[in-house]
């Protein structure tokens, strides 16, 4: 898996976030059980078993929680000091991917639980046949409230990611949404991360920015189109609630 034609893959895993939904004081939201495995390590066990070059943990908020369910794992933990967003948390674990890693999928460490391997695979081959700078997931939801939409021009084209509070009635109605599960260049993250810009009302760095500056620079874009595929992000102890049962119902 790590090798595809001469690219060697690695994965960055962000599971800094404080999570203040969930109201934990010690332990961070990563570390809650679903089916009876900490959050992270779904993805965790995921990546070893399709043998990524490297896997970089990105933690913060109760980072020792992280690394007492991770300990028997091999990890290379990098820290994300403050907590300004997902591009920045890119970016404090892109400084920790080694040298021969070519391309990186970055996921979240708290929404990732349902992802398959044969997803992971598809999104890998779409982004090396296309030799896209970045490519990422979409999927379809019937209730896209909170998500960012996928907007395309008439070519199909990805033209931008707009989040709930900024999109339009018309813009709303859309279905395809962003559940963030990206693969990046390196080459790509390490020339436009510093570029990214501050948002003016939450004073955080997005790692969506990195979309509206690929389509600036005319940097290729691929997408993976999953259509319904399950997936529950989990920011709140009743999502956890639904990924749980979702999870039971998917493996019954």
């Amino acid at each position: 898996m790590t090798k595809i034609s001469d690219r060697t893959l690695g994965a960055i895993i962000l599971a800094a976030g404080k999570g203040k939904r969930m109201k934990s004081k010690d332990a961070n939201k990563v570390t809650l059980p679903l089916a009876d495995k900490p959050l992270i390590l779904h993805a965790i066990h995921l990546f070893e078993n399709m043998d990524f070059g490297a896997i970089v943990v990105v933690v913060g908020f109760a980072k020792d929680s992280v690394k007492k369910v991770l300990k028997d794992n091999q990890i290379i933990f990098a820290e994300q000091t403050k907590r300004l967003g997902t591009a920045h948390a890119v970016k404090s674990g892109l400084a920790s991917v080694p040298s021969n890693i070519s391309d990186v999928l970055v996921i979240q460490g708290d929404d990732s639980h349902f992802y398959k391997e044969a997803t992971i695979k598809k999104l890998m081959e779409t982004h090396i046949n296309a030799d896209a700078s970045l490519t990422f997931v979409t999927i379809d939801v019937e209730n896209p409230f909170g998500l960012g939409r996928i907007v395309r021009n008439d070519k199909d084209d990805v033209v931008a990611i707009v989040e709930e509070k900024d999109a339009t009635d018309g813009q709303k109605k859309i279905k395809e949404v962003n559940p963030a599960c990206y693969v990046f260049k390196v080459d790509f993250l390490k020339k436009y991360l510093p570029q990214v810009q501050k948002s003016p009302i939450t004073g955080e760095y997005y790692l969506t920015s990195l979309i509206t500056i690929a389509i600036k620079y005319k940097e290729p874009i691929a997408t993976l189109r999953a259509g319904a595929m399950p997936w529950r992000g989990v920011n709140t102890r009743e999502e956890l609630q639904e990924a749980e049962k979702l999870y039971h119902d998917l493996n019954q």
